[in-house]
């Protein structure tokens, strides 16, 4: 089977590259960690994310098409949710969102300028109209890769 070259729509990822310390300041006292790495030799990549109990490990495979700056998530977690995300990722800001009926979310986190650390927010709304956050995550860089 021939070997897929790095797909360049996400050259900008890079920055993301590597092994993660999480915190939910909500769950004091306990970390998770995730990863994001290259799948498929650069064509996709992957967020794996074991997070401190009671939030939800996930898998996240995320892509995007050429012809777009938006990049589309795959996610799928422990209790056996599954869900699609838009995803930005621009100038250290990293967000997230999805609008399903009856269920809205979003994210936005900011990477500090020297790569360390990511800090951000989750957000709900019923309607995409009303707004109430969610929970804070705080990732904390561990190692490149």
């Amino acid at each position: 089977m021939s070997r897929l070259p790095p797909n360049p729509t996400l050259k900008q990822l890079e920055a993301l590259i590597g092994d993660w310390e999480v915190e939910v300041p909500q769950f004091s006292g306990q970390r998770g960690r995730a990863t994001f790495e290259w799948i498929e030799g650069g064509a996709f990549l992957r967020f794996q994310a074991d997070a401190p109990s009671p939030a939800p490990s996930a898998t996240w495979v995320i892509g995007r098409d050429d012809s777009s700056e938006t990049y589309t998530t795959l996610y799928y977690d422990s209790r056996a949710v599954s869900r699609v995300y838009q995803m930005t990722f621009s100038e250290g800001v990293w967000k997230l969102w999805r609008e399903a009926p009856g269920f809205w979310q979003r994210f936005s986190g900011t990477l500090s300028h020297d790569g360390s650390s990511i800090r951000g927010a989750w957000e709900k709304s019923p309607d995409g109209s009303s707004w109430e956050h969610d929970f804070d995550l705080i990732y904390l860089r561990v190692n490149d890769r």
